[in-house]
C-alpha cells in the first residue's frame, strides 16, 4: 500500500493559547444571521466526523473477517457518497461567498478551512480504497495495534472538526481543541513505531513486512494530515480575533 503523501501546505504549530489569551473579547459569530450557509457548513462538518466512523467501522470490520465482505463494500461505498457530498457542500459554499460578497476579509480562510478538511474525508476514502483492493494478509497478532492505531487517527480527526466548529462561533476556544490533536498525533506515531517495529522482528517474508509497513504508515499519515490541518486553523483563529 503506497502512503498518500500529506498536503503541500505546512505550517508550524503555533502558539495560539498565548496570542488568543491577550487578546480576549467578544467575537461575534461569522456569518451572523446567514443561517443557510452556516447550515451547509454544519452539514459538511458532520460528514467529515460521518467519514470517520466509517473509516473506523470499515478496517474494524476488515481485520475481524480477514476478507473483503459485504460490510467492507459498504462502508467504502458510504465513504464515496460523504466524499461526494462533501465536494458538493464545499463548491455550493464557495459559490455563494463570492456571489453573495459574504465575509470578504475572512474568506479566504474559510475556504482554505474546507479545502483542508475536504483533503481529510478524500484520503480517508483513498486509503481505505486502498486497503479493499490490495487486501494486505495482517496477522492475528497485529489486529489490536492496527485496531488501536486506527482509533486514534480518528481522534485527531474528530478533534480537528470540533476545532473547526469553535473557529466560526467562539474562535477563542480554538486553542482547547489543538493541542489534544497534537497529543493523539503523536500517540499514533507512538502507536506505528512500536508495530512496525514487532512487525519487522517477526518471522515474516519480508515482502510482508514491507506491505504491512506500508499499511501502517498509510493509516499513521492521517494523523499527520489533521495535525498539519490543525496547524493552519490555528492561523485562521488568530487572524479572527485580531
Amino acid at each position: 500500500m503506497t502512503p498518500i503523501p500529506p498536503p503541500s501546505r505546512s505550517l508550524g504549530a503555533v502558539n495560539l493559547g498565548y496570542l488568543l489569551g491577550i487578546m480576549k473579547k467578544d467575537i461575534p459569530p461569522l456569518f451572523g444571521k446567514t443561517k443557510f450557509i452556516e447550515g451547509q457548513i454544519d452539514e459538511f462538518l458532520d460528514k467529515i466526523s460521518e467519514g470517520c466512523l466509517y473509516f473506523e467501522m470499515g478496517v474494524s470490520a476488515y481485520l475481524d473477517s480477514q476478507n473483503v465482505t459485504k460490510s467492507c463494500e459498504n462502508k467504502m461505498e458510504q465513504l464515496r457518497d460523504l466524499k461526494r457530498r462533501c465536494n458538493e457542500l464545499r463548491r455550493a459554499i464557495e459559490s455563494q461567498l463570492y456571489t453573495e460578497m459574504l465575509i470578504p476579509d475572512s474568506r479566504g480562510d474559510v475556504l482554505s478551512l474546507l479545502e483542508d478538511l475536504y483533503y481529510l474525508i478524500d484520503v480517508f476514502g483513498d486509503s481505505y480504497q486502498s486497503i479493499i483492493i490490495e487486501h494486505p494478509d495482517i496477522p492475528e497478532d497485529y489486529h489490536q495495534d492496527f485496531k488501536e492505531l486506527t482509533g486514534m487517527v480518528v481522534k485527531s480527526v474528530e478533534t480537528v472538526v470540533i476545532a473547526a466548529r469553535a473557529f466560526f462561533r467562539h474562535p477563542d476556544a480554538v486553542r482547547d481543541h489543538l493541542y489534544r490533536v497534537r497529543v493523539y498525533e503523536t500517540e499514533s506515531d507512538r502507536i506505528a513505531i512500536r508495530l512496525k517495529t514487532n512487525i519487522f522482528n517477526s518471522q515474516l517474508p519480508l515482502e510482508r513486512k514491507m506491505q504491512l509497513r506500508d499499511g501502517v504508515d498509510l493509516i499513521d499519515g492521517l494523523a499527520d494530515a489533521a495535525e498539519d490541518a490543525g496547524d493552519e486553523l490555528s492561523i485562521y483563529a488568530i487572524k479572527r480575533v485580531l
